[in-house]
């Protein structure tokens, strides 16, 4: 046996659940002995399942799980203005879906948001969340919004607006069929998204339990209005693990 067939049948065994989050698997000298090849060949199964984000290894620590069971990563589905048929974000081969609000500050753009069309040094809101299939994260989930956009508020609405509400205020969602956009008076006439594959940043890898630099699915997301002007913008990081879906109804 090689390497890469003890890589196949560990990541067949996270598929499964075999091999849960957050599991200790057998360390290399004992990895090695069950399969009985080298310790450089276990030690070398060890690295590729790293490098995939499957795994996390720590000096004195050993090598843990850091995925849950194969699952896409449905990002949503897209309509026209009318979307009584609409869905919201789920996984796409089932299991309890849940999504939380982890972070929410307001500071000036820095720099990079300049490729996304928000200028250095304007004063953007930043939402971060955290989307999980049955209890362990799959999705870290970055929305940066100019802070004029960020401080809208449906009609006739009182305190604080939905998009400023801090972590842990109750949700609040447009009415069904409604788009958030419409609900809050947003001028969005398109969305451009950019689907790469690339390390993971330090915020998402710490939020999914990898090592940061972990190779991910990146979706860069650029909504504007119909002067051109950048609305909002989501990032969202996803393992190499799971599969990024997403529905258009036309």
């Amino acid at each position: 046996m090689n390497s890469s067939s003890i890589v196949a049948e560990i990541r067949q065994g996270i598929s499964a659940g075999q091999y849960r989050y957050g599991t200790r698997l057998p360390s290399v000298r004992a990895l090695a002995e069950r399969h009985e090849v080298s310790q450089q060949t276990a030690a070398a199964a060890y690295a590729v399942l790293a490098a995939l984000g499957l795994v996390r290894t720590e000096r004195g620590s050993g090598t843990v799980v850091t995925a849950g069971r194969a699952a896409d990563a449905h990002l949503g589905t897209f309509a026209p203005p009318d979307l009584g048929a609409a869905s919201a974000w789920q996984p796409a081969q089932g299991g309890d879906a849940t999504e939380e609000t982890t972070g929410v500050q307001q500071r000036p753009a820095p720099a990079l948001m300049e490729e996304w069309g928000i200028s250095e040094g304007s004063e953007v809101v930043e939402r971060t969340r955290i989307r999980a299939v049955d209890g362990t994260p799959v999705q870290h989930k970055l929305t940066v919004l100019p802070y004029p956009v960020a401080a809208r508020s449906p009609e006739g609405h009182e305190g604080v607006p939905p998009m400023l509400a801090p972590v842990g205020a109750a949700p609040l969602r447009p009415p069904h069929g409604v788009r958030m956009a419409d609900w809050l008076g947003w001028d969005v006439a398109d969305t451009q998204a950019a689907i790469t594959a690339e390390p993971m940043d330090p915020a998402a890898a710490q939020a999914l339990g990898v090592v940061p630099g972990t190779p991910a699915f990146r979706i860069l997301s650029i909504t504007r209005d119909s002067q051109g002007a950048t609305v909002y913008v989501t990032v969202t990081t996803a393992p190499l693990h799971h599969r990024v879906t997403l529905s258009i109804l036309g």
